[in-house]
């Protein structure tokens, strides 16, 4: 297996929830092998404070977090990027900028906690069912033996990811 450490950017149009959420997933949980940003198009400024509190409440570190936009990942000096994963529809269908090293691209679409309207239990529990998604998809591609797959086939594998349910 190599020993590279590879670098992933995890985008939404606003960077407030779900890019998150995937960034500190793997940050804390597969850190020794990836290294994950999160970016928006248009980014909210601020992260979403029951996303926040979960993170807090799972013990995921969040004082490195920031609400930025993905115009920091295509200018010269940015980290050469592997992959770029969309988590929501919007910022899928939106034209990305050209991003150092060529990544892999796929979408791993999730609803949105940050539009959730209900009580605060309510939200509480639907960022919860948010991140065990995301935590899932990750997780499966964590596995995955990239360094022994082709482009094509690991494009594949990357694009059913994002078809995985839960």
């Amino acid at each position: 297996m190599s020993g590279k450490v590879y670098t992933l950017l995890f985008l939404c149009t606003g960077n407030s929830a779900r890019s998150v959420l995937a960034e500190s997933i793997i940050n804390r949980d597969f850190g020794s092998r990836f290294r994950a940003f999160s970016a928006g198009s248009q980014p909210r400024g601020l992260i979403d404070e029951s996303v926040l509190a979960l993170l807090r409440r799972t013990n995921y570190p969040t004082d490195r977090l920031r609400s930025k936009s993905w115009d920091e990942f295509a200018r010269v000096g940015a980290p050469e990027l592997d992959f770029v994963f969309t988590v929501c529809d919007n910022a899928a269908g939106e034209v990305c900028p050209v991003w150092p090293g060529q990544p892999m691209t796929a979408h791993w679409g999730v609803p949105d906690p940050a539009g959730f309207k209900g009580s605060e239990a309510e939200k509480a529990a639907f960022c919860g069912d948010v991140m065990r998604m995301l935590h899932n998809r990750i997780s499966i591609f964590a596995a995955l033996p990239i360094c022994s797959l082709d482009r094509l086939s690991l494009q594949k594998r990357l694009d059913d990811i994002g078809k995985t349910r839960g």
